[in-house]
């Protein structure tokens, strides 16, 4: 923060209430010290005095906020009764005014929030922006039978919440596999909505610890729990008149659900230890890989919290029952890479397409995603083929074949014996253990190669590293975590 006031007991004072409550603090005692201190590093926040030995700090307001500095929070400082100068200064866009002589808890309370709002725009100006640099991306790429009727019902929500005189839309549950694209539905939805040029917060549910997922959601109030040394506005308030999108809603503690409920059915939210309600104007889109329904019987989520985020719904088809759509989805991301990189696309090879219908994609789209642009990355002048794909090729059946199809044969039923021999040893394990002991199998018997254990438990490579660090085990000595 940045303090300009020629008085030199009253700006040391300050300083050194703002360094009890956290806040690092420069001084300047006239104009000119002020624009040699904005010329060494641009602060958080300036306190500015309106008397000043060497001009006017409403003029430096304006020039301020005419210049490289105009989004910079200024607090201005006015002598008792100078409510004219207070005026002035709020319509010259100044964030706030304090009254000379100033109580110092005042004034950090009004540097916090101030700072927290300013906090706030930065994150939400942020998200426009990346909104407005990855509209090119959101595209629902597929001719099957299944991308078109999803875009229809897509296209139909849209319509829903372009026209719906101004209240928000009806919430909207997305759900499918991970890596199917449910993000894109989400993304898509808003920005062919009469809120596209509003914020898009996404807040994933799975990523935040369990005791910070409220206070984000939320937000709180100065001194609301531990920590809590200013006041903090949520995920939902921020997001105005635009979208919250809830990714793994699945994910909600079921007091967090109880929360969401109340805020979805009475259209206002309260922060962490405030009395006071605030009018929420979202629109609420959640999103899950998990069957809700499934833990709706058992009790892990709340029935009525479901049926009032499913009051319209997407389901995105797995990459397997969408065969048809793997050839433009490669062109897709391999032109997007290439373009993102500065390098020529590839040319596909005609077996690839072959293959990769033979794949599962047990990682759907985003796995394709992530295998072209590590292809891409690597170079290759053949272009993406069945080798550099690194997909395993279909066994032939011709006779000059048959000797090494025997042996590979051979070879899976050792394999199968083997796995049968660990799978007797699973019987009464916790379904974590079950999988700890697998997955330590393979490593053992492939002497900790991931991508060799991976194929052997059907798996892809990125989903068995994902495992193995979320155990904890190392594939150097599977036993030892």
């Amino acid at each position: 923060m940045l303090v300009v006031d020629d008085e030199e007991v009253f700006a040391r004072a300050v300083r050194l209430r703002l360094r009890q409550g956290g806040v690092d603090c420069d001084l300047a005692h006239d104009l000119a010290a002020a624009r040699d201190r904005l010329a060494e590093r641009r602060p958080d926040l300036v306190l500015l005095d309106v008397r000043l030995p060497d001009g006017s700090g409403l003029d430096f307001l304006r020039t301020l906020r005419s210049g490289d500095h105009a989004d910079l929070p200024v607090l201005v400082l006015t002598a008792f009764g100078g409510l004219e100068d207070a005026v002035t200064a709020m319509k010259d866009r100044a964030d706030d005014y304090l009254v000379k002589p100033v109580d110092l808890d005042e004034l950090m309370v009004k540097v916090e929030r101030v700072l927290g709002q300013a906090h706030l725009s930065r994150r939400l100006e942020y998200s426009r922006k990346r909104e407005q640099t990855t509209r090119g991306d959101v595209s629902l790429v597929g001719t099957s039978a299944a991308m078109t009727a999803l875009r229809g019902r897509i296209a139909r929500i849209q319509s829903l919440a372009r026209h719906g005189g101004g209240a928000p839309p009806p919430t909207v549950l997305i759900q499918g596999e991970t890596g199917t694209g449910k993000d894109l539905a989400a993304r898509a939805l808003h920005l062919g909505s009469a809120r596209a040029e509003r914020p898009f917060v996404h807040l994933d549910c799975a990523a935040l610890p369990r005791e910070l997922i409220e206070a984000e959601l939320f937000g709180h109030e100065r001194g609301a729990f531990t920590h809590a040394h200013t006041a903090r506005t949520g995920l939902v308030e921020a997001a105005e008149d635009g979208t919250v999108y809830l990714d793994e809603v699945g994910e909600l503690p079921l007091e967090l659900q109880s929360r969401l409920l109340a805020v979805l059915e009475r259209r206002e939210v309260r922060r962490i230890g405030s009395t006071r309600p605030r009018p929420v104007q979202a629109w609420f889109i959640a999103a899950t890989n998990r069957d809700l329904d499934q833990m709706v019987s058992t009790g892990a989520f709340r029935s009525d919290l479901y049926f009032r985020l499913k009051v319209l719904s997407l389901h995105i088809p797995p990459l397997r029952e969408r065969r048809d759509d793997l050839a433009p989805l490669f062109e897709h991301f391999a032109t997007l890479t290439a373009r993102r990189y500065g390098m020529p696309a590839p040319v596909l090879a005609p077996e690839v397409l072959d293959m990769a219908r033979r794949h599962e994609w047990p990682g759907n789209v985003r796995e394709l995603a992530h295998m072209v642009e590590r292809l891409i990355l690597l170079g290759t002048d053949r272009g993406l083929d069945a080798g550099t794909l690194g997909l395993a090729p279909a066994p032939s059946m011709s006779s000059s074949g048959a000797g090494d199809a025997n042996a590979r044969d051979a070879h899976a039923r050792d394999d199968q014996a083997k796995d049968a021999d660990a799978g007797d040893a699973l019987d009464g394990l916790t379904l974590e253990e079950a999988e700890r002991r697998l997955i330590a199998n393979a490593l053992g018997r492939t002497a900790g190669n991931v991508s060799e254990a991976a194929r052997r438990l059907g798996v892809t490579r990125m989903a068995l590293r994902y495992r193995i660090e979320k155990l904890g085990l190392d594939p150097r000595r599977p036993g030892v975590e």
